[in-house]
């Protein structure tokens, strides 16, 4: 009974368009009082999932995000990504993918990936003669590599809430995601060319040399030295991974303010604020989440689920692909903190137990918590790559399956060859 109250009050809070952090907490609050324990227990989940050392990682690598994004520091990225590719048909769609996937190695946010280099990319390549939607298309997915790469925010949620399932280090879910990046940035840029060379757009010049790569490669460099010292940070065992986001806020306040001097006082209380507004709402998902968790396992949710997929088949390969669709559809109505926080502790003991090492399973939810940004209802990343190009979601979603195809490619090799997502982590073990 009491499940049963858990799910559907769930359900029609988020049909009616109630924030999903206030649709997991009256749902919860609904459970308890069928069930006849006390409201306190909700806020005493709420304050007990919060008060959690690691947590501080969130914010940190939040709030070096933004003051990558308001610093400047996407321009000189997207000079030296054109330096390299922008002499190929579409070269300015290539040079956006490898843009996207530079900021978002150093930002570690799709949504301030796509503002970002978005902002400079979509006008731009509008301008030069290449179709909006086609803009769009390349710049929402390549932004969406920003997810597994070592600066995301949304690894060290993924690793809380894998707490009481498995033991998974920080470090290793970082490793763990190398590959997959770039295996999905190359799968971007063959989608981006195939695209452009059936649509015959123009390359943008010929190959302005090595001399002016290196020289745009150094210009950029400072800026993507945070991920080489947050790397070799944790894996030489100088600060924790927790530690190695307040550094990558130290560097990213060093370099835009006294080497590139392109951060504003007005930029800086921005980068504030907006850091401030994303760690709160991050924040109040994984309260509620923890107490809505409680309740998953109070009620033997990750069984039952098991126990209806193996109803279903007994084939690893298959659970997997309906794990990958499931996940797929709550990612498009849920943000992506919130997928990871409900489904991990639901998902994550299937998989395992099907043969899925908990470090595969990381990059395989994360991946598909990163295509539910780019798909409607929820779709903010899609949203806002929209918003720069000013056009619909309509007519986007109309020419999106080639960059789909580019990230179910992707998203096929990782659940199904362990090896690309594995391989790194075990050089360390």
């Amino acid at each position: 009974m009491e499940l049963t109250v858990l799910c559907i009050t769930f359900t029609i809070f988020l049909l009616m368009g109630v924030p999903v952090a206030f649709a997991i907490g009256l749902s919860s609050i609904a459970t308890i009082m069928v069930a006849g324990l006390p409201v306190a227990m909700v806020f005493q989940k709420m304050l007990g999932g919060m008060e959690v050392f690691s947590f501080l990682a969130i914010p940190f690598f939040v709030f070096a995000g933004e003051l990558m994004l308001y610093g400047g520091i996407a321009d000189r990225i997207v000079r030296f990504a054109n330096s390299l590719v922008g002499h190929v048909r579409g070269g300015l769609g290539m040079s956006n993918v490898l843009g996207c996937t530079i900021f978002g190695g150093v930002a570690g946010s799709p949504v301030a990936d796509v503002s970002a280099i978005g902002s400079v990319m979509i006008p731009l390549m509008k301008k030069e003669g290449y179709d909006a939607d086609y803009a769009v298309n390349v710049t929402t997915h390549a932004a969406l590599v920003g997810a597994i790469m070592p600066t995301s925010h949304n690894m060290i949620i993924f690793t809380l809430a894998t707490a009481g399932i498995a033991s998974i280090s920080t470090l290793g879910l970082i490793l763990a995601g190398l590959v997959p990046a770039l295996i999905l940035t190359l799968c971007n840029l063959g989608a981006a060319y195939w695209v452009a060379v059936r649509r015959g757009y123009p390359t943008s010049g010929q190959f302005a040399g090595w001399t002016a790569v290196i020289s745009a490669f150094l210009a950029a460099l400072p800026g993507l030295f945070v991920v080489v010292i947050i790397l070799g940070g944790i894996l030489s065992g100088v600060f924790t991974a927790t530690e190695s986001a307040s550094i990558a806020v130290a560097w990213a306040l060093l370099i835009t303010i006294f080497v590139y001097r392109t951060l504003t006082w007005k930029n800086f209380l921005k980068a504030c604020v907006k850091a401030c507004k994303t760690t709160g709402v991050v924040l109040l998902l994984i309260g509620i989440s923890n107490a809505f968790g409680y309740f998953l396992a109070l009620y033997e949710v990750p069984q039952k689920t098991g126990e209806l997929m193996q109803y279903i088949s007994s084939n690893p390969w298959v659970i997997f692909l309906m794990i990958n669709v499931l996940l797929f559809v709550l990612g498009t109505f849920l943000d992506m903190a919130a997928t990871i926080l409900i489904c991990t502790p639901i998902f994550m003991p299937i998989a395992m137990q099907f043969g899925m090492d908990p470090l595969q399973f990381g990059i395989v939810m994360l991946i598909n918590c990163a295509l539910g940004l780019n798909t409607p209802p929820v779709g903010t990343v899609q949203f806002v790559g929209c918003a720069i190009g000013e056009i619909s979601v309509g007519q986007v979603m109309r020419t999106i399956t080639p960059f789909y195809g580019a990230l179910g490619m992707t998203l096929l090799l990782v659940t199904y060859v362990p090896a690309f997502s594995l391989w790194l982590p075990s050089l360390i073990k």
